[in-house]
């Protein structure tokens, strides 16, 4: 309201508590720490292995001594967990998918590395065939079709192997039915009391993940797309629905995938369950704010500040990214 002789100006001004820094601290109502950090990491065979990801610029695959590397410099930064995504050879894809729950598959030995190393810091792992998969798909196919119960059985045995490898927190990313249920009741029939289970239960099938793909070797596996078993992009009461089935099967945390696109159903889920809810700022997220940076079209620091505390205004208690130690060296004021 302009100021003016008839009228009062208002007695509320809301620039009085935008006037400073130290009074802008004071008001703000979400704040981004380092707990609220998971870094996905990509693994991948040889030793002293530093390979940049070119969909990807500040990202690498890491042989597994690289991964202990990693692990502890992020335990150092206060990084509460690391993410193990493997690269796999194409010689040990097949479309039985056995590499999966290979004892001494690179996504195992990464994390008895990093335990063996004596390193405090969580391991979460990807629960899911398609690094392994002949055919790029999160699930056995045949004649066309993504076999659910099939899969099931295959994510149990591999999940179980993770845990019996020291992962803390399974990630089931494949998006078939009953899964999380299935795997709730191996890891306890398996004395495995203590591993937690963070659901990919609202994975949309998204434009958003083709660097990831590039990153773990499956961009030119992939016969047709994923729509048949991740989320139309259109739906949302559909996500609550996954939501409230995964946490009944057993799921300890559920995350949204991807983040940004979908902020308003992580603020659903939050509101809906109040339960520790997760989002995953994935590949492409993450490649659009660091091209545009590099063009000099935005502030690639102040983009990736926001876009993170963006997820905690939505209502994420954490958020995987890749920019996890950039951000947690700011937040450190290193």
């Amino acid at each position: 309201m302009p100021h003016n002789a008839q009228a009062p100006f208002p007695i509320t001004r809301f620039r009085r508590t935008r006037q400073s820094a130290q009074i802008r601290a004071l008001v703000q109502e979400n704040t981004l720490t380092v707990g609220d950090l998971i870094w996905p990491v990509f693994v991948r065979d040889g030793e002293g292995v530093v390979e940049p990801v070119n969909s990807m610029p500040g990202v690498n695959r890491l042989s597994v001594d690289k991964i202990v590397e990693a692990a502890r410099e992020a335990a150092d930064l206060g990084i509460p967990a690391i993410c193990l995504f493997p690269y796999t050879d194409p010689s040990l894809k097949t479309a039985t998918c056995e590499e999966a729950w290979n004892p001494n598959n690179l996504s195992n030995r990464a994390s008895r590395a990093i335990k063996d190393a004596g390193i405090e810091i969580a391991i979460m792992s990807d629960v899911a065939l398609d690094p392994y998969n002949s055919m790029g798909h999160d699930g056995f196919v045949v004649d066309g079709k993504i076999l659910n119960d099939e899969t099931v059985d295959a994510l149990v045995k591999q999940a179980v192997e993770q845990a019996r490898n020291g992962v803390d927190i399974i990630g089931p990313s494949d998006m078939m039915d009953g899964r999380i249920g299935a795997i709730r009741q191996a890891l306890e029939a398996e004395g495995h009391k203590d591993t937690m289970i963070l659901s990919y239960a609202a994975k949309y099938a998204s434009a958003f993940y083709g660097p990831f793909r590039d990153a773990v070797g499956a961009s030119g596996a992939l016969k047709g797309d994923k729509t048949t078993y991740q989320m139309n992009p259109g739906n949302s009461d559909e996500a609550l629905r996954l939501i409230e089935r995964d946490l009944s099967e057993g799921a300890d945390m559920v995350m949204v995938k991807p983040g940004m696109p979908y902020l308003d159903i992580c603020r659903r889920v939050k509101d809906g369950f109040g339960v520790p809810t997760y989002a995953y700022q994935v590949s492409g997220e993450y490649a659009m704010i660091q091209a545009a940076a590099q063009n000099g079209w935005i502030d690639g620091h102040k983009a990736m500040l926001e876009s993170l505390l963006c997820f905690k205004r939505a209502g994420c208690d954490g958020i995987l990214t890749y920019f996890a130690p950039a951000v947690a060296r700011h937040l450190q004021g290193a």
